[in-house]
């Protein structure tokens, strides 16, 4: 308006003025407009000397005349006018511009015109955060197990494979529900193979003349006939079977295992390894309490979503050649009941067992012959993914994801439907703070409801194949809800080591069950990392979201004090069963639960910045070069032969060390960094989330190793494979290739090392240290 009132007092006195030009840029959402307007005031007359131009002087000796001029003269009057009226617009609109710039954009000029006294403001798009403890009572107070237990009443399901009836009937029910809430809400379909228990006949077991037929099966078990001997190896673990090995020839035996300590896929992949030719795995009494009869349901995929479309997604347009995960076995596995295990076990013979297998006296000889034959079924099922998505003010295009499984193999109440339950009433919570409480989120919360769950995360993880290139640059975090209480007894949470603080910081905010303390107080104490943090498994949901795509992750459960709770992946997953293994305390421990996820999440977009333990990988990328360079040293000092003399650790130290220096600058540009400037926070919170993503190693093909984290990873790119290499080099083990371990310790040092160069930030900010 200055700038407006400015030009008409020079017009109106005279000044020459022939050009006058406005420029109004309103920046929304990365589109720019600008308006130009010019504005001739040299307005010609009949001839020379009389012309306004020409007589428009400095002097105001000349300022009657010029008056008297423009009063003769109807034509330069109207022109005036019209130029006044015109000019007095465009300021107005600059104004509005101006305001509405303020008003849409989270970041604005650094001083309005006008006021060149001022200081410079910085906006927030949004309003000063609200009081965490505020936060916490407001979502505290919305969550109760009278609310949970209704949802888990209605989300209760007999029936609710992935793909089938019951299925599509919760995900309707999930749709209307993020409807109601007010939240944005779309689908994700995929069309995925899965193998199902042949539709007629069955699969089947002949030992010493009797024929089982169980009804539960192994989903991507192979498919034929097979007679050899049994014989037991214990849970079917790698040392196991190299105990094993040790007594008897394992080549084309039948191996039976009992159900436990790792999954149904890495025992059938480690009998592989040792040339059994089929895996038999029960629930053993001694582990898992539950009747005799009891069958066991799963899948034998080492890795995870639709093995048939490894690295890509099951979208139904698509079109590839047909390729296999190399995670799918080569032999035959089937689960059977303990009856029928007890069975086979007191008809074995052969060699006794050790004494730490316990409850098993032989391990069985030539003549304890078996037939195992499996007939499963392949068939393509469309599957369907939910999500609603409460949006942030600030970093929208910036989320946390909250997801749980909601397909199960029969009533899956602790396996789906407790999960399912405290999601929706996290997004019905949150929503409402949003609408009602004046909570206002810097970032976005995602929720999601997955399918397929039960045939190996294939819903989370063709979401993530689907969606790569945006999510581990956007998704910051996931959280799993998936079988979070399933008893009373112990803690347990397994995850990123960048959200150990926030996990320690949430125990010390949640109240313990028993209303005496804090989850802290109640597991934490002593050492609260050896007493509640486990490893993430791969059947994990948080599992691929970390090691595929490297987006930190966790998974938290409540658990039975001594064992784990039995029915998983069984049709005896029901309300009635989960409450005597809670001590009738299901709506209770789901509110604790609710509580720990949902601080989580809400302090992750609530904060500035984002609350993850920058150091804590330091220590972990120190502790595994510690022991390469121990071992590198006692192969060259007591096997020379095999390493040559250019072989030295030193790079792999040098790169820890870069990586080590990166971090600590990263941690002390945090420090340092005016947290109300919105977009400085932004570049440090993109620096902050791309530390996951940089562990997972460039060199390998994720449709070949999916999982290629360095660190949390599976397969030889691993810095864990890499010390392992060592080992059996030292005991000359058939797998040794000292080629091979030098390629992948090649590859493990330039993973590290480019991992600080991105910390670094800028090209130029890099040093040449390697």
């Amino acid at each position: 308006m200055d700038q407006a009132r400015s030009t008409i007092f020079k017009i109106i006195n005279g000044e020459p003025h022939s050009y006058t030009r406005f420029n109004l840029t309103q920046n929304m959402e990365g589109d720019n407009s600008q308006v130009e307007m010019k504005l001739a005031s040299a307005v010609d007359e009949e001839g020379g000397e009389n012309g306004v131009g020409d007589h428009l002087n400095h002097s105001p000796s000349r300022q009657p005349y010029v008056a008297q001029k423009l009063g003769r003269s109807p034509k330069n009057l109207c022109f005036l006018a019209a130029a006044t009226l015109l000019i007095f617009i465009i300021g107005y609109l600059i104004g509005y511009l101006v305001h509405r710039k303020k008003d849409l954009s989270p970041v604005t000029p650094d001083f309005y015109p006008g006021e060149k006294t001022s200081p410079i403001i910085h906006e927030t798009g949004a309003a000063t955060p609200m009081n965490w403890d505020l936060v916490k009572n407001l979502l505290a107070k919305k969550i109760s197990p009278s609310r949970l237990d209704l949802v888990f009443r209605k989300f209760s399901s007999s029936s609710h494979q992935a793909g089938s009836t019951g299925d599509e009937v919760l995900r309707t029910m999930v749709v209307d529900k993020f409807t109601e809430y007010g939240m944005k809400t779309w689908t994700d379909d995929h069309y995925v193979k899965v193998q199902d228990p042949p539709a007629a006949g069955s699969n089947r077991i002949v030992f010493k003349g009797q024929t089982e037929r169980p009804k539960g099966f192994l989903s991507y078990s192979a498919i034929g006939t097979v007679t050899s001997t049994v014989v037991y190896a214990h849970y079917g673990r790698q040392n196991d079977l190299m105990s094993l090995a040790k007594k008897l020839n394992m080549n084309g035996k039948v191996v039976l295992v009992r159900a436990g300590l790792i999954t149904f896929a890495e025992k059938v992949y480690n009998a592989a390894k040792m040339n059994a030719s089929g895996v038999l795995i029960y629930a053993d009494p001694t582990d898992l309490s539950m009747e005799e009869n009891t069958e066991l349901f799963g899948h034998v995929h080492m890795g995870s979503g639709d093995p048939y479309t490894p690295g890509f997604p099951s979208f139904n347009h698509s079109q590839f050649p047909p390729v296999q995960s190399s995670g799918l076995p080569k032999i035959l596995a089937q689960t059977i009941t303990p009856r029928m295990a007890t069975k086979i076990m007191r008809q074995l013979g052969g060699q006794s067992a050790p004494a730490e297998w316990g409850g098993v006296n032989k391990l069985g000889d030539e003549s304890d012959n078996i037939t195992l034959e499996v007939n499963n079924v392949l068939t393509e099922k469309k599957i369907n993914n939910i999500f609603g998505v409460i949006q942030g003010l600030v970093d929208a295009d910036r989320y946390v994801v909250i997801g749980a499984q909601r397909d199960a193999w029969g009533p899956g109440f602790a396996a789906s439907t407790v999960g399912t339950g405290i999601l929706l009433e996290l997004a019905r919570s949150i929503s409402e703070m949003v609408e009602y409480d004046g909570f206002k989120p810097r970032r976005s919360i995602v929720f999601a409801s997955w399918s397929a769950g039960e045939y190996g995360n294939v819903g989370t993880t063709e979401w993530l194949e689907a969606h790569l290139t945006t999510l581990n640059m956007k998704a910051f975090t996931f959280i799993n809800l998936d079988s979070v209480v399933s008893g009373y007894g112990r803690f347990k949470v397994a995850a990123s080591p960048l959200l150990h603080s926030l996990i320690m910081s949430t125990m010390k905010e949640v109240d313990a069950p028993n209303k005496g303390g804090t989850l802290f107080s109640e597991f934490g104490q002593n050492n609260w990392e050896n007493n509640v943090l486990e490893p993430l498994k791969m059947d994990n949901a948080a599992y691929p979201f970390l090691a595929f795509s490297g987006i930190p992750s966790i998974s938290f459960r409540f658990m039975p004090r001594n064992k784990e709770y039995p029915f998983f992946g069984t049709m005896l997953d029901t309300p009635e069963r989960l409450s005597m293994a809670t001590s009738s305390q299901i709506n209770q421990l789901a509110v604790l639960a609710t509580k720990f996820a949902g601080y989580m999440a809400l302090k992750l977009v609530h904060d500035h910045l984002l609350q993850m333990d920058l150091l804590k990988y330091n220590d972990i990328i120190r502790s595994h070069v510690y022991q390469i360079n121990v071992k590198v040293r006692n192969i060259k000092r007591m096997q020379p032969q095999l390493f040559s003399k250019a072989l030295t650790v030193q790079w792999l130290i040098s790169a820890a060390g870069s990586y080590s220096r990166a971090m600590e600058k990263l941690s002390r540009d945090i420090e340092h960094t005016d947290t109300d400037n919105i977009e400085k926070c932004r570049l440090l919170n993109d620096r902050i989330m791309a530390v996951e993503r940089n562990f997972l190693s460039p060199y390998v093909s994720p449709r070949d190793s999916p999982y290629r984290h360095i660190l949390l990873g599976s397969d030889s790119h691993t810095l864990a494979a890499v010390s392992q290499h060592l080992d059996h080099l030292q005991t000359n083990h058939p797998d040794a290739d000292a080629d091979l371990f030098r390629y992948q310790f090649g590859l493990a040092t330039w993973t590290i090392q480019g991992c600080a160069n991105a910390l670094a930030g800028h090209i130029w900010s890099l040093g040449n240290e390697i």
